[in-house]
């Protein structure tokens, strides 16, 4: 296994939002599930628009690190006021972590970057996409969690598909039905162990240990205009 650097593994995640403070609650994950009939319109996502936020953590929600990932192609459909359908393909290869994560003098928010695509991590060579493809969608079903977007109007839950493994994760977000285009916003966090994301042979190993399991997700998504 390659050498690896200490504040480097603060990111080896994938998938998140915005700054701020390190989510207790994770989102459980299922088997892979059936995935939604597109019924009504159909609608192309705006791919300059939409795109995948990510943060990630050294234990105890230290030292985070942060980034975006870009949409490669998606669509959605709707039916009357409500979303019925939609999956989206994220481009692995577009990984980015913001400059403004990266404060240490001796680091380089670049090489960081090329060591999350590494074999080490995503290996986007072998695995240049990733995809998310919604399962259902209904009516947000009481409070949402403390850490979810705010206005989150609907429960969504689709199969997450990483590094070749796809489980079902649920979670709140807010959809939006206006003039003719679709937005969705979401945020939550899931456990990265869950889709055999580990670095290191074992959880006793220093590589392994330094890591927190919670990965922040942002998704960010509007359809095209017509």
């Amino acid at each position: 296994m390659k050498k690896f650097n200490v504040l480097t593994l603060a990111a080896v995640t994938l998938f998140l939002t915005a700054c701020g403070g390190k989510s207790s609650e994770e989102v459980k994950t299922t088997e892979e599930q059936q995935v939604a009939e597109k019924t009504g319109e159909v609608l192309a996502v705006n791919l300059e628009t939409s795109k995948v936020d990510w943060k990630a953590f050294h234990k105890g929600g230290m030292a985070p690190r942060w980034g975006t990932l870009a949409i490669k192609s998606g669509e959605v459909s709707v039916e009357g006021e409500a979303l019925t359908a939609g999956d989206f393909v994220i481009d692995m290869t577009s990984l980015k972590v913001d400059p403004a994560s990266v404060t240490e003098k001796d680091k380089k928010y670049s090489e960081l970057e090329g060591h999350l695509k590494s074999a080490d991590f995503f290996d986007v060579e072998k695995n240049p996409t990733a995809d998310f493809k919604i399962t259902s969608v209904t009516a947000l079903d009481g409070a949402a969690a403390k850490d979810a977007v705010a206005g989150a109007n609907k429960t969504i839950s689709g199969n997450l598909t990483l590094k070749g493994k796809a489980l079902n994760v649920t979670f709140p977000a807010k959809v939006t039905v206006a003039n003719g285009t679709v937005t969705l916003e979401a945020k939550f966090t899931v456990n990265r162990t869950d889709w055999d994301i580990k670095f290191g042979s074992s959880e006793a190993d220093p590589a392994e240990w330094m890591i927190s399991k919670d990965i922040e997700i942002g998704i960010n998504v509007s359809t095209a205009k017509k």
